[in-house]
């Protein structure tokens, strides 16, 4: 054997093991995401800040590392071929072709990336260096360039994009994953998921409805007001003229407090009132939380499409948003949930629609309206009677409590799956 054929050989050998490396680089690159990159980097491991930078644009290091893997093997098939052809005969060239796709399978695709799949953070920081300086190499960068041109053209759409390459589901997924790896408990697990929704919340659906706002006329007088504002324990109400479609402030129970004290007890509240928030009913109350930290103010009166009131939302709602329900040791609430003996649940009717689901593991439908109360009204298409129901989504929804033309509480059952029902 020449020392030419000799030299060709080793290169396919250098070849297959740059092969190797790429394919590692690649794997590990594309699976390290960039949190944990970030995360890395924040540590002050050595090589982290080059994974960030590389992970941050995937589209610029993957196609050059794609190339120069399709290269490699393109390029040792043929130097083996040629050594082969000099040398052996058809049978033998093609148990060599054989046994070449199979070093190639095993040692420079599925071993390599197997292990970077195994030791992700490992491999990441070994290969950053080299595939930093092949993505800043002019010609490879260059032609990678010429090439993604060239599928942008070939291929509908603009090419890739920045992100966002992890959607909610997938943030979510994410949590409950790391709750089963006891990596974070069940309280930061609901604080998460709430946080994560609270974004997408608006103001219709964490107010107090108009039927059950506590507002007085604003020639009301001090001391009858005040009583209201203790009967009630609030700290604020909302004060009207005419009717409460026309609210015109807000007084303040230490407001009151002050002017009893000062004798001013047949004073009208009118004189007292603070200038009041009103937000549309589909703000979202992200946004609002932000105004009101901002501007500093704890309530706001929440107006329909037809500049009518539709409720009032406190800072306290929002924040309930997130943690939960607020209840000091004064306050005596009808629980939102309650299971029954025979295996159903009583809710309140204000309950919505995706907590009931949570509850049940269900999926009653959800459209104009918020609540379960109001998924009984669009079901029934009239003001129910106690005991009245319908059925959606294999559970039965009864009407438990009515009050006037309101719902109360609603019974829940999840009905038995028809006998020829599908598995």
């Amino acid at each position: 054997m020449s020392t030419t054929d000799v030299v060709m050989l080793a290169a396919v050998g250098g070849l297959w093991m740059f092969a190797a490396f790429l394919a590692l680089s690649e794997t590990s690159l594309t699976r390290i995401s960039r949190v944990k990159a970030i995360t890395m980097e924040e540590e002050g491991k050595r090589g982290a800040a080059r994974v960030a930078r590389l992970v941050e644009h995937p589209e610029r290091f993957l196609t050059p590392v794609l190339l120069l893997v399709l290269l490699c093997h393109i390029v040792a098939a043929t130097l083996l071929g040629i050594v082969a052809d000099r040398y052996l005969t058809g049978t033998q060239i093609t148990l060599i072709t054989v046994a070449q796709v199979m070093v190639v399978f095993v040692f420079c695709e599925s071993a390599p990336k197997t292990w970077a799949v195994q030791h992700t953070e490992r491999a990441a920081l070994r290969a950053a260096p080299l595939v930093s300086l092949i993505v800043s190499f002019p010609p490879v960068r260059l032609l990678a360039r010429g090439l993604i041109k060239v599928s942008n053209i070939i291929l509908p759409g603009k090419g890739l994009k920045k992100g966002p390459f992890v959607s909610e589901e997938e943030l979510l997924a994410t949590v409950d994953v790391a709750l089963e790896d006891e990596v974070i408990e069940h309280e930061e697990r609901a604080l998460i998921h709430s946080i994560i929704e609270f974004g997408d919340t608006v103001a219709r659906e964490v107010m107090v409805p108009r039927p059950d706002m506590v507002a007085v006329e604003e020639r009301s007088k001090v001391a009858d007001v005040m009583e209201i504002a203790m009967a009630a324990g609030y700290s604020r109400i909302p004060v009207w003229e005419q009717s409460i479609d026309n609210v015109t402030g807000v007084v303040f129970t230490k407001d009151l407090m002050r002017a009893e004290r000062e004798g001013r007890n047949d004073t009208e509240v009118a004189i007292l009132r603070r200038q009041p928030h009103f937000v549309p009913e589909t703000k979202r109350v992200s946004e609002l939380l932000r105004e009101m930290q901002n501007e500093k103010f704890h309530m706001a009166i929440v107006l329909d499409e037809y500049g009518g009131t539709a409720g009032v939302v406190t800072l306290e709602d929002l924040i309930e948003e997130l943690v939960g329900e607020i209840v000091d040791e004064f306050d005596v609430e009808e629980p939102l949930s309650e299971p029954l003996p025979n295996g159903e649940v009583r809710v309140n009717a204000r309950m919505p629609i995706d907590e009931v689901n949570d509850l049940l593991h269900a999926d009653l439908p959800t459209g104009d309206w918020d609540t379960v109360g109001g998924l009984l009204f669009k079901l029934l298409g009239h003001v129910p009677t106690e005991g009245e129901g319908a059925t959606v989504d294999g559970h039965r929804l009864v009407a438990e409590k009515v009050q006037g033309r309101r719902i109360g509480r609603v019974r829940i059952a999840k009905l038995p799956a028809p006998a020829d029902a599908p598995e």
